[in-house]
């Protein structure tokens, strides 16, 4: 196709942008692989050890070396604008965030300028007082409501950066 703008193309020649999903402990892979298909958006699965992933032109296999925060590094370089990550990792939220890149957590949360000083705060706090002792349980378990408001914020993520290409 020559000349026109982005906008005159067909949706399936605009580019609609990447989800990078924060992979190793992600209990949502199988939602954002639907979602994802179903808008034509590709989606990068970075993890420290290879996951099994379905086969399809739209998702990719990214396996880092197994650093500190590689998979972290390796999404935190690449996302912005128009891109969605999915993560429970606040700091790398922090990261993608300021990078301009939509973040979304497994429960539907969304991180933005507004919300991630307070989400990077009580992940301190929180960690501190695991520290000292006075906390000793993890987070709830993970719940169908969780895996429901995710699906719907996912989509409605994608719908929105669509929009707005």
């Amino acid at each position: 196709m020559t000349g026109g703008s982005e906008r005159d193309r067909p949706v399936s020649e605009v580019d609609r942008g990447t989800i990078y999903v924060d992979a190793d402990a992600c209990p949502v892979k199988a939602e954002i692989f639907k979602v994802a298909e179903r808008h034509g958006w590709t989606v990068q699965v970075v993890a420290n050890d290879i996951i099994a992933l379905p086969v399809h032109p739209l998702i990719k296999r990214v396996v880092v070396n197994a650093g500190f925060d590689a998979a972290d590094d390796w999404i935190a370089e690449r996302a912005g604008p128009g891109d969605i990550v999915v993560t429970a990792d606040v700091p790398l939220a922090s990261r993608c965030v300021s990078a301009g890149a939509e973040v979304l957590a497994h429960n539907g949360k969304g991180f933005s300028d507004r919300s991630i000083g307070m989400a990077l705060a009580t992940r301190n706090l929180m960690a501190e007082l695991r520290e000292a002792g006075q906390v000793t349980g993890g987070p709830r378990p993970f719940s169908q409501r969780d895996r429901s408001a995710f699906l719907s914020a996912l989509h409605e993520t994608i719908v929105r950066l669509d929009r707005q290409r």
